[in-house]
């Protein structure tokens, strides 16, 4: 974790993510293209999302999270920064000298061997079917359904550990402490992700948000009545309501809002910590 001296008052209390591991080179142009970002709106062009928009432009790198060239060992040629995701990425090169990007895991070096196989050493980078993966094995960017690719475990410094293989399914503590099954013919990468300080930087100052495309959250007792239940009265006042409620008027704070008949309740054996 780099800190800044407190030059001025931004500064003061600033950090950032250590970067000197990076392989200084522009990102690969075939596997990167323009885009523009929702910034909350839906296709008729309306907030559906708040406190998102302007940001500074990105440039979007295409990450493989299906790894589906199996058993053709790769090399990783450079490990860079993605400006769309907390964790970082490595650029690899195939023996048949395709390249890709992935996610970047702990523990790798440029020019470690990596391979996605049935029969992969479980070492980090590699990738396997869940269930060749031994209990207490930390693991990443797991598929939810058979070759649909990685959905799970992909942020900065996370790693979901295997505590079961049992019936046809691998049981995962996840980073939020959810306990799930999984079907152990889904594939996951070995090992945790790069980035494991992102959950201490300070960003500092207001405007490092905004250039991370955040935008301000006002507060709803500074609103009108109309605006917020919230709203209104003289001064500072009470929320004048028993329980906190959002812009709509929806409960908030303890609400369930999942989905009764969600397809993964039945894999959940335990839910995460509130």
């Amino acid at each position: 974790m780099k800190k800044y001296k407190p030059t001025s008052p931004g500064r003061r209390g600033m950090t950032v993510m250590e970067r000197t591991f990076l392989t200084k080179k522009d990102p690969e142009k075939n596997l990167t293209f323009g885009f523009r970002r929702a910034v909350g709106r839906n296709n008729a062009g309306r907030i559906t999302t708040r406190h998102k928009g302007g940001g500074h432009k990105r440039l979007y790198r295409l990450i493989d999270f299906y790894q589906d060239k199996y058993d053709i060992p790769a090399r990783i040629v450079s490990n860079e920064y993605d400006p769309n995701r907390t964790t970082f990425i490595a650029l690899v090169c195939y023996a048949d000298g395709e390249k890709r990007y992935i996610l970047l895991p702990q523990q790798t070096e440029v020019g470690d061997q990596i391979i996605a196989s049935e029969t992969a050493e479980i070492k980090p980078g590699n990738r396997t079917m869940l269930k060749s993966v031994p209990v207490g094995t930390s693991v990443y960017n797991i598929e939810v359904k058979p070759g649909t690719g990685g959905k799970m475990v992909r942020a900065a410094g996370v790693g979901a550990e295997v505590i079961a293989q049992d019936g046809g399914y691998t049981s995962l503590k996840m980073p939020s402490k959810e306990i799930r099954k999984v079907l152990n013919t889904c594939w996951a990468s070995i090992g945790k992700l790069s980035g494991e300080e992102h959950r201490f930087v300070t960003l500092g100052k207001a405007g490092r948000s905004r250039w991370l495309g955040i935008r301000p959250t006002v507060r709803g007792s500074a609103m009108n009545p109309v605006d917020h239940p919230f709203g209104g009265g003289e001064g500072k006042t009470q929320r004048g309501m028993k329980r906190p409620k959002n812009k709509w008027g929806k409960g908030i704070r303890g609400v369930k809002t999942r989905n009764k008949k969600k397809y993964s309740n039945a894999l959940i054996l335990q839910r995460r910590k509130k």
